[in-house]
């Protein structure tokens, strides 16, 4: 059985490379969340609109997945009014950056595995 090494941000764990996949993050895992964070990951804040831009989606389908975000600590929302007109902005929390730093290490690690690196 192939052993494949990763590092999560608690520290390294050692799963068969099979298992590895089940062990993702799965707050961040599913496409749009995932979309969310990286964009935050490179930009200080997005609004509402911006995000919703960058990942051509729905209001409906950016609100849940950002109050799952937000309820899982990996963002935050601030609401205000530019005027008369709403203004709702995210920015990734430090443990939202954490857990994408060891979502991305623990893919890198999958793909060397896969490869037989």
């Amino acid at each position: 059985m192939l052993k494949l090494k990763l590092a999560p941000v608690a520290g390294p764990v050692v799963v068969s490379a099979g298992s590895g996949a089940r062990a993702l993050d799965k707050v961040i895992h599913e496409r749009l969340r995932l979309g969310i964070v990286s964009a935050l990951s490179v930009n200080e804040t997005l609004t509402f609109k911006d995000l919703k831009k960058i990942l051509s989606t729905t209001d409906g389908n950016l609100s849940v997945h950002a109050r799952k975000l937000e309820e899982a600590g990996y963002i935050e929302c601030a609401k205000m009014f530019e005027g008369r007109v709403p203004r709702t902005e995210y920015k990734l929390t430090d443990k939202g950056r954490d857990a994408m730093a060891g979502y991305l290490s623990h893919m890198e690690a999958l793909i060397r595995a896969t490869r037989g690196e």
